[in-house]
């Protein structure tokens, strides 16, 4: 989990030897503690990093949403593609693009880290890899307000980050993939397939691509902005009838909300908002696009943007039909189903 100390930092340096555990736990402690809301009525977090436990503190009425991620060093990110910053920004986002979904509130993360000791290392003219990595996280953390409350630390082959991610939602009025009904209408946030193209750049000229984008940090692939603060305006207006973010694909997305509500979907190719450089199979099945896919009644009226980013209806609910594809894609040339194409862990698909 953390960041060097100067007093471990100026050691590796001359040693050229990884900070211990003790070390990186102690700079983790002293990063985090500016994003740590001080202790008051208003906090969640009773009690962060330092004791055997993390105690949060829901407010009455409250319901506690939790949810964990996995990143895994040549699954989810390439040391030699992407930047530390980028790896720690788009561990926590990940995370938070899932409170999103249900409308939570953030209230605390907690980060386990297996890191080979080569990535702890600082040098004089050199920051460690670790440290870059929490430059990521905790820029993200502080702009969500979401303290690191904990984690653990542990020396491994290849790099990997967890993270669990605690958010607030009032009791009874979390936004599920179960409750869309014939006739609700489909929407998305942002753009599609965005992360995708991007990803393709990557893959073709890593170090150009990523020089011509750190600068601006908005590159949908490397820093993808959870939609937190569209879920809550969501989740506090009452409209959707059913939400999920887009992790693995709107194909494959699309299919679990559906299967959940148990309901089949229609889907219009003309109206999927495409990002910079997307194909309409990229914003189908790319994935990482962390946006918001929900669905409203029909008699909901909602803004073009919201809280500045812009919402776009793609379809319609329809019922579940027996021998019927569950989404239907409706193209100029006509209407063919649309089959879960995204990623999928253990699928044999790359």
């Amino acid at each position: 989990m953390v960041q060097m100390s100067r007093s471990s930092a100026k050691y590796a340096s001359q040693k050229e030897r990884p900070a211990g555990e003790l070390a990186l736990i102690r700079t983790i402690r002293e990063r985090a503690v500016g994003l740590a809301p001080k202790t008051s009525g208003k906090s969640r977090v009773r009690l962060g990093i330092g004791d055997d436990c993390a105690l949060l503190r829901p407010r009455v009425g409250e319901e506690l949403a939790v949810t964990t991620d996995l990143s895994i060093e040549g699954r989810h990110f390439r040391l030699d593609w992407h930047p530390p910053e980028s790896i720690g920004h788009r561990t926590l986002a990940r995370g938070l693009s899932d409170l999103a979904a249900m409308g939570a509130k953030p209230v605390a993360v907690f980060l386990s880290l297996g890191l080979p000791g080569h990535l702890t290392i600082a040098t004089r003219n050199k920051r460690s890899w670790v440290d870059r990595f929490l430059d990521g996280l905790l820029e993200l953390a502080k702009e969500h307000q979401v303290p690191l409350a904990g984690g653990d630390l542990a020396e491994s082959p290849v790099a990997i980050a967890d993270i669990v991610l605690t958010g607030s939602i009032p009791q009874g009025k979390a936004m599920l993939r179960s409750g869309a009904q014939p006739g609700d209408r489909i929407y998305v946030t942002g753009s599609l397939g965005g992360a995708a193209a991007e990803f393709e750049s990557l893959q073709r000229s890593p170090k150009t691509f990523v020089k011509a984008v750190t600068a601006t940090k908005t590159a949908p692939h490397l820093y993808p902005q959870p939609r937190v603060a569209q879920g809550i305006w969501l989740r506090k207006r009452g409209l959707a009838s059913a939400a999920m973010d887009l992790s693995d694909g709107i194909s494959t997305d699309l299919a679990h909300l559906c299967d959940e509500s148990g309901v089949g979907a229609e889907i219009s190719s003309t109206a999927l908002p495409l990002g910079r450089g997307a194909t309409l199979a990229m914003a189908l099945h790319g994935g990482e696009d962390y946006e918001l896919l929900f669905t409203t009644p029909a008699s909901a009226k909602l803004p073009r943007r919201i809280k500045d980013v812009s919402v776009t209806e793609i379809g319609r609910i329809v019922p579940a039909k027996a021998g019927h594809p569950r989404i239907t894609l409706l193209t100029p040339n006509g209407c063919e189903p649309l089959e879960p194409h995204g990623w999928e862990h253990f699928s044999g698909s790359e």
